[in-house]
């Protein structure tokens, strides 16, 4: 019956077979040892009891320090007691579970430097109170699914240990180090782990960290080079800055002037401007007219091309100036050297649609005649003219040529006769100098009119009866009286300036 109790208080395992083959060689030899001890001791008090039955004895263990509980509550006192020894004994765990005495740490046990009873107790063993700051191992050597939980398979893929990012009193509260993340930022930056890309987001296929890195997320290295939308689906002055309101008025994409490598080099393109030229070639924006361009209401692109500036199709309808504000050789081709000397604007006589033929306005012109009218630039004195030095408006209108006018100025021409002389009436040559035809009588009239004079129609005196000569009166225009007798003290007659040139004939 003794031998019964005995065995009956020892751990079922170490009768299983399984139990004493995984036994270690020390542990087999302290487990038969142990065995041996417990049936020599149960043979005695066999014997003892068969001699002499003595009563039974209790007795409380609690009240030497040591509470048997748990699986200590059932086991023999011989199990501790060897020899019976009752004498003060080690109540530390590790005194009996060293291996020898007492099953000690397991091979797989976790690597700690604390005692048994610091986790466990007694009563339930495997109810254990962990204390991770006595564990001297790394995370993983534990946390490896078999001795304890270990990664999750949506864990964020990383070579860091646990350590790294949790701790032992809040495992959920993790201080995140990125630099032991072994995936891509898409592996747990997807909305579902950890946020994605916003709705916002430039339209891209980089990864994250080609723009962004983990020790500041704001301070971001673009590459414009991955952006697969627009540029106006981020530069639209909500996500990124847009056009400034000076922008030049275009329907194109920032891509077809800018390049990203250097925004300020433009390659520009006039086929999608919208706005009209001098909404921007205004001075400010970019390069207005000069000063010296052609006064003018037209717009830029009414003249020049933009694939051609240099090449213009000039309309003159436009044009506000004056012709000579633009042509004045300068700008524009004046007028040539021999061109008609002459005050007048260029359109007085040039028409914009045909500069050839022009219609001539003589009443601007500055120089004399025959500065034109020299048989090269204008028609000249035909072969048949009267030969003069005098200029063609001394005779001639330009209102009306043919009809000619001549005042002689001269002090040997007695001015403009009353008759409607031709020329060709005292200059009987081709000359201008007219010869006397009675040079004796110079300059009076009779020079001209001796051989017309009638001696008997110029009665000198009554009586007795005398005429004048043409010498007497060779001013025509002078005074002739006829006198009653040849002293020619009394006037029987007065005649003054009977003759004069204003007078349509000698009467």
């Amino acid at each position: 019956m003794m031998l019964k109790r005995s065995l009956m208080r020892l751990p079922l395992a170490w009768f299983r077979p399984e139990g004493i083959l995984m036994a270690s060689g020390c542990r087999l030899r302290w487990r038969l040892a142990l065995l041996l001890q417990m049936l020599f001791i149960a043979c005695l008090a066999g014997s003892t009891a068969v001699a002499q039955r003595s009563p039974q004895v209790t007795f409380d263990h609690l009240e030497t320090g040591f509470a048997l509980d748990g699986a200590h509550k059932g086991l023999a006192c011989e199990t501790c007691h060897a020899g019976g020894k009752f004498g003060s004994l080690p109540t530390r765990c590790s005194a009996c579970h060293d291996g020898s005495i007492a099953p000690g740490k397991e091979p797989g046990h976790v690597r700690s430097t604390e005692v048994c009873e610091d986790c466990h107790v007694a009563s339930s063993w495997s109810n254990v109170r962990f204390d991770h700051g006595a564990v001297t191992g790394t995370c993983a050597s534990c946390h490896n699914g078999r001795t304890a939980l270990g990664k999750p398979a949506s864990h964020i893929a990383t070579n860091a240990d646990c350590g790294a990012c949790h701790n032992t009193r809040s495992y959920a509260s993790a201080r995140f180090d990125h630099a032991g993340v072994t995936g891509s930022c898409a592996s747990c930056h997807n909305g579902s782990q950890a946020s994605g890309k916003p709705p916002s987001h430039i339209a891209t296929t980089a990864s994250c960290d080609t723009c962004h890195s983990t020790n500041t997320w704001t301070a971001v290295r673009f590459d414009h080079s991955m952006v697969t939308g627009s540029c106006a689906s981020c530069h639209n002055g909500t996500q990124a800055r847009g056009k400034p309101a000076t922008h030049i008025a275009t329907s194109s994409g920032c891509d077809s002037c800018h390049v990203t490598s250097n925004w300020t080099t433009v390659r520009f393109d006039h086929g999608a401007v919208t706005g009209s030229c001098a909404s921007c070639h205004n001075g400010t924006q970019a390069r207005g007219k000069p000063a010296t361009h052609i006064a003018s209401a037209s717009t830029c692109d009414d003249c020049h091309l933009t694939t051609n500036w240099t090449t213009v199709r000039v309309d003159h309808a436009s044009v506000t100036g004056t012709c000579s504000s633009c042509h004045n050789g300068a700008v524009a081709v004046g007028k040539p050297a021999f061109h008609i000397s002459t005050s007048g604007q260029c359109d007085e006589c040039h028409k914009t649609l045909g500069w050839i033929p022009a219609t001539f306005n003589h009443a601007s012109v500055t120089g004399s005649c025959s500065t034109c009218h020299n048989g090269t630039s204008a028609t000249g004195k035909p072969s048949a003219h009267f030969q003069t030095a005098l200029q063609c408006d001394e005779c001639h209108t330009t209102t009306s040529w043919a009809t000619v006018r001549y005042v002689h100025s001269g002090a040997g021409y007695p001015g403009e006769h009353r008759a409607k002389l031709d020329c060709t009436d005292c200059h009987k040559t081709n000359a201008q100098q007219v010869p006397w035809p009675n040079a004796a009588y110079q300059p009076d009239c009779a020079a001209c009119h001796a051989n017309d004079y009638r001696a008997g129609e110029h009665k000198k005196v009554d009586s007795p009866a005398l005429n004048y000569t043409v010498s007497e009166l060779r001013d025509c225009t002078g005074a002739c009286h006829i006198y009653t007798d040849s002293t020619m003290t009394t006037i029987k007659t007065r005649r003054n300036s009977n003759h004069r040139v204003t007078d349509g004939g000698f009467d």
